[in-house]
């Protein structure tokens, strides 16, 4: 059985697991992409498992798999910091993109980045009418996320989140606005052919992000919901180079000391560059995929 196989088995039995056990915690996310307003309690630490898997470019086979472990202290009740350690995984053939994608690669799981982060929430949703909390995260990684080859970023991203309660607590919204600054160096690669596109001049790249979801509780410590995320880029020499809109629901589960978000993402549309024999010409399939889905576990201490 290949990686990819196997981490697909478990992917699917931690979420079929979930439903195990039972009661939630109010810091915990109920979204898999869309990010709340809530900060940890002074003292408290919170230990995330994220997996993400993208596939689907249109054409040829296309699997990522994008791991983050996580570890997050309340350094108040208004303030927490975090950091965490990346690895990716990636499998793809039968796709070759002029400039983004010069090679079918078979990787198994690697260290890929590295993540810190800080929230500061400002008014709390369940003290305020609405609750609001800055973030912002330094990101470094050395493997292209898309391509799986040697590249230098770095990013610092900051957002505004939004959160609100409904029905006391039982429907839940919450909605981020974002922009990312990133710096990146691509390495060369010495066996491409001579017509092929892989330029090493160094790059600089702003993203703009609007995300928003709706989670409602249908079962004690059981949540469902429905989230959104629009992204778009502009590079040093293209303007805006991309544009993408996912969205998809979410299934939360949240037990005394551990809770866990299961988010299935689908591109509605997207624009931009498009690689020479796309089909899907309503998509944008170079640097994003038509599916994601993203399960994080949390534990609590």
């Amino acid at each position: 059985m290949s990686f990819t196989a196997r981490l697909s088995t478990l992917t699917l039995s931690m979420a079929l697991s979930l439903g195990l056990t039972a009661p939630a915690q109010s810091t915990e996310s109920l979204f898999g992409f869309v990010k709340g307003a809530e900060t940890l309690p002074q003292g408290a630490m919170e230990l995330y498992q994220i997996i993400k898997r993208r596939s689907d470019k249109g054409q040829g086979d296309y699997t990522a798999y994008n791991l983050s472990t996580e570890l997050e202290y309340g350094v108040s009740n208004r303030f927490s910091a975090g950091a965490a350690i990346k690895m990716q995984s990636l499998e793809t053939s039968g796709l070759i993109i002029d400039g983004y994608l010069p090679k079918a690669v078979d990787s198994g799981l690697k260290f890929s980045g590295l993540e810190g982060s800080m929230k500061y929430m400002f008014l709390s949703p369940a003290l305020d009418d609405i609750g609001l909390a800055g973030y912002m995260s330094f990101n470094y990684d050395w493997v292209d996320p898309h391509s799986g080859q040697d590249k230098d970023t770095y990013s610092l991203e900051t957002e505004l989140l939004a959160q609100k309660y409904f029905l006391e607590g039982e429907l839940i919204w919450a909605a981020n606005a974002g922009v990312e600054a990133t710096y990146a160096d691509r390495a060369e690669i010495s066996d491409l052919p001579e017509d092929f596109e892989w330029p090493t001049d160094p790059e600089m790249e702003i993203e703009l992000k609007l995300g928003s979801g709706l989670s409602y509780r249908f079962a004690p410590n059981w949540f469902i919901g429905l989230e959104t995320f629009y992204e778009t880029e502009f590079e040093t020499e293209v303007g805006q180079e991309r544009w993408s809109w996912f969205a998809g629901p979410s299934i939360h589960y949240g037990a005394a000391d551990w809770w866990a978000t299961l988010t299935w993402f689908n591109q509605l549309s997207g624009g931009g560059e498009q690689y020479e024999s796309q089909l899907d010409d309503d998509l944008h399939l170079i640097e994003k995929t038509k599916n994601e889905v993203k399960l994080v576990v949390a534990f609590n201490f």
